[in-house]
């Protein structure tokens, strides 16, 4: 008489594997591996998500600080071509108090001070400011040295005089300023300290016959 299988037993089939696994293990299996996989989807999301918001409020940075430098420094150009005339106005000056004027043009040059005072008012307003530059050490990032200079009484290298007045416009330079430079002195050279040329061996020696 054949006996059936037990309680303990196991039916084995193909080979001898388990016929079956209890299905409360496979569900928390799965339900594990699911979990996985939405954990890694849920920090990929946040990460994107993240540089996504990083990457519009750099935007929305880079555009505010484009917007401030157009407004700061849109009249760059139009003040540029408006130091012209500041120039012309200046010129006249200075020619009316070389050759002093009739009475009867004392009203027109009163209404060229009075209309240079305001274009300097202006100017200022909108931050065009003149460069500080008569006795100044020599900068080339502001300075355009037309001329050198010999004047004992100033140092070398200074700004000895200002040939056409230079303007910045809060942090940017518009135009440098035209200037003559003192005249740096040659050094002496001291009898002795001279320069010395190395020889490079190319000189011919001649052996003298004892």
């Amino acid at each position: 008489m054949q006996n059936s299988p037990g309680p303990g037993d196991h039916e084995v089939r193909d080979g001898g594997a388990p016929a079956s696994t209890p299905t409360g293990v496979v569900a928390e299996a799965d339900a594990a591996a699911r979990q996985s996989v939405l954990t890694a989807e849920n920090a990929s999301l946040q990460d994107r998500v993240l540089r996504a918001l990083a990457d519009a409020e750099n935007t929305r940075r880079q555009a505010e600080r484009s917007v401030a430098e157009a407004r700061k420094y849109a009249i760059v150009e139009f003040a540029r071509e408006m130091l012209g005339v500041s120039d012309n106005l200046q010129r006249t000056l200075l020619a009316a108090e070389q050759h002093p004027a009739s009475a009867k043009d004392e009203p027109l040059l009163d209404g060229v001070r009075a209309t240079e005072r305001m274009l300097a008012s202006i100017f200022e307003r909108f931050g065009l400011r003149k460069i500080a530059a008569q006795a100044a050490p020599f900068d080339p990032h502001l300075h355009e040295a037309v001329m050198e200079v010999d004047d004992p009484s100033a140092p070398a290298g200074h700004v000895a005089a200002v040939l056409e007045e230079g303007y910045t416009i809060h942090d940017r330079l518009v135009r440098p300023t035209r200037v003559a430079v003192v005249r740096r002195e040659m050094a002496t050279l001291v009898p002795g300290n001279g320069p010395v040329f190395e020889s490079d061996g190319s000189e011919e020696t001649h052996d003298c016959a004892q």
